[in-house]
């Protein structure tokens, strides 16, 4: 597996997310060699594959590649829901915190929130709740009922089957669809066992991710009906997605998906082995907090850094994320005061264990523990 550098520094080891991926020899010759339409037109056979592979590999009956899997769950949005009509959603999870409040802006839609337990699922009975009364015109229509899988605040926790049919349950009481905001969904199929079809056999559409997990340089996927991804293409256009040679993009998105020994779905276990070694290392060390190695099931680690007495807990952080950038290490801030870490293709078990040395060292030298530097 090629190693790559940031800077000048030719180890340094980037855990802030599964983004910073570069795509493999694989993908660059499939970018280099790609065949190429204009897809605005329908005639990128590159992205027509793309598309179809990925509607097979999740039991969907069409898909849509978009630039990003904001974009995926903003064109979805806009596909399911009516202007003035409402999203219920976690409280945390990322279509709410950090898409720039797309569904407000853009499609014209409300949120309304219910918490997540420790295990990223929202509470049944929360789900039912938060749906509206269709007959007070004072309140918005509910028309959308979104998950995350993995559910990312949880600690990358995976959904399984089961909960995603007793939330779709929920919503199809109410008359509304379901749609999964699946960024890292493969993460979660790696994690449960569970195929891909099955974990989105009772949801209406979903979106994931090729460039974070998968290691694309760009790109989600959009899948569902064939009337709802004629509306996704539609909100595509709309929204500035129309793209026209793209195939040299999408080309990567075949590799990763592929069954082939350059395929990215089953290297998954590799990052949550490594994500695994690296909670049962840290848990180990005196100033590590909030962290329960039990609990990484995908390749989401995040912990806090115990302050000094009188220190605020946000000084620590700080601190103790500048002595590791100094060690050739990156963690990112998280929220909550947290601190997060993600490992993925290019993170080998060395430098796993090159990580935890140096994590000693930094809260050592920030004054976090009381071992000596």
């Amino acid at each position: 597996m090629p190693r790559y550098a940031r800077g000048t520094m030719p180890d340094y080891i980037d855990l802030r997310s599964d983004t910073v991926t570069r795509p493999t020899p694989a993908m660059r010759r499939a970018m280099a060699e790609a065949e190429v339409g204009d897809d605005v037109f329908g005639d990128d056979p590159t992205v027509i594959a793309l598309e179809e592979r990925a509607a097979e590999l999740t039991g969907k009956a069409a898909g849509l590649f978009v630039p990003s899997g904001t974009m995926g769950n903003l064109v979805s949005h806009m596909a399911h829901v009516p202007r003035g009509g409402e999203i219920v959603a976690e409280a945390e999870s990322h279509v709410v915190q950090d898409e720039a409040g797309g569904h407000a802006v853009v499609s014209g839609a409300t949120v309304r929130t219910v918490p997540a337990g420790p295990d990223g699922r929202m509470d049944l009975d929360g789900i039912a709740a938060a749906m509206r009364d269709p007959y007070d015109f004072h309140q918005p229509p509910t028309a959308l009922v979104i998950l995350e899988n993995t559910h990312a605040q949880s600690m990358g926790q995976p959904l399984g089957a089961d909960y995603t049919a007793q939330v779709a349950e929920v919503a199809r009481e109410h008359g509304v669809p379901l749609h999964v905001d699946g960024a890292r969904l493969w993460n979660a199929v790696i994690a449960l066992g569970t195929p891909a079809p099955d974990l989105l056999a009772t949801a209406d559409s979903a979106t994931f991710c090729l460039s974070k997990a998968l290691s694309c340089p760009v790109g989600s996927v959009v899948v569902g009906p064939k009337d709802f991804i004629g509306r996704a293409r539609r909100a595509r256009k709309l929204v500035g997605g129309g793209m026209r040679q793209v195939g040299v993009l999408a080309a990567p998105g075949l590799v990763a998906l592929s069954d082939g020994p350059d395929g990215m779905i089953e290297r998954l276990i590799e990052d949550h082995a490594n994500a695994r070694l690296l909670a049962d290392g840290l848990a180990e060390m005196d100033g590590i907090i909030d962290l329960d190695p039990a609990r990484v099931r995908t390749n989401y680690v995040v912990f806090g850094v115990r302050p000094r007495p009188g220190q605020e807990r946000l000084d620590a952080r700080g601190a103790f994320l500048a002595e590791m950038q100094g060690r050739g290490v990156a963690y990112i801030q998280y929220s909550h005061g947290r601190i997060r870490a993600l490992t993925h293709y290019g993170i080998e078990r060395a430098d796993i264990e090159r990580t935890l040395v140096a994590t000693r060292g930094s809260l050592a030298a920030a004054g976090l523990t009381a071992t000596t530097a």
